[in-house]
């Protein structure tokens, strides 16, 4: 084996070990990007409904308040590590409609409003499906490491 391949599966091996807590550093700040929308919809969810009214969703009222429990139990489970791959789905369908109901029309920059936010938002949900919650969660105590 070449030199170079030693190191980089050394490398490999040791990066394993923080693994988890790179999964756990990404859902608290995925947490924490929820919160504060979240709190803001529920603090007025009448102009939330009119917002959602606006953008021409269906059903707005009743999209506001499961966009709303969504984020807002997404916060609380993602800190925890409780649920992990579940949260994430219908996470991920919020960020989806709001892509396609607000950013997709900016283009991707931030600068813009563009879709580039809660693309990377999709994107950590998306590891957060697949690979759970890591080590230092509540489905790793619950599910004794069972694919947490």
């Amino acid at each position: 084996m070449n030199y170079s391949k030693k190191i980089y599966l050394e490398f490999s091996r040791l990066t394993q070990y923080i693994s988890s807590l790179s999964l756990l550093f990404a859902r608290l700040i995925i947490a924490y990007g929820f919160y504060e929308p979240a709190m803001m919809k529920w603090n007025d969810i009448h102009s939330t409904s009119q917002w959602f009214e606006s953008l021409n969703i269906p059903f707005a009222t009743l999209g506001a308040y499961i966009v709303i429990g969504a984020e807002t139990l997404g916060v609380i489970f993602l800190v925890l590590g409780f649920l992990t791959r579940i949260i994430s789905i219908p996470l991920i369908i919020v960020m989806s409609v709001a892509i396609f109901t607000v950013h997709i029309g900016n283009g991707f920059s931030v600068g813009n409003n563009g879709f580039e936010i809660p693309l990377y938002y999709m994107a950590l949900l998306m590891i957060f499906a697949t690979f759970g919650a890591g080590k230092f969660s509540l489905d790793n105590i619950i599910f004794k490491n069972k694919g947490y």
